[in-house]
């Protein structure tokens, strides 16, 4: 069963930017590329956030499986991410830092 991910980013800016690449990570890493991922600038599509009522970006929807579920944020926390969008999947035995190696989060990168 595929995921299916919509990413609301606001052109090129450094969240947008980091929150793309966490996403695809994320997706690798975690859901073994069974997801379909969308992303959506909402500067060149304004009428599909306001449809959404996307009020913040970086914003990330889980649409399928049901319930749609929303996360916001640069998703570097990919714990909270996957528990936001209802799909935990820690395996036993596993241990998840906050921030794995490889994210970036927009206080990681001003230092």
């Amino acid at each position: 069963m595929k995921c299916v991910l919509r990413l609301y980013i606001t052109g090129c800016s450094l969240a947008s930017q980091h929150a793309v690449m966490n996403l695809r990570l994320l997706c690798q890493e975690e859901l073994q590329n069974m997801c379909e991922i969308e992303i959506i600038d909402i500067l060149e599509n304004p009428e599909i956030a306001e449809q959404e009522k996307i009020l913040a970006t970086p914003t990330l929807v889980k649409r399928f499986p049901a319930p749609v579920r929303k996360v916001i944020g640069d998703l570097s926390q990919r714990e909270k991410v996957l528990f936001g969008l209802g799909l935990d999947l820690r395996k036993p035995g596993r241990t998840y830092d906050s921030k794995p190696p490889g994210r970036v989060s927009e206080e990681d990168a001003g230092r």
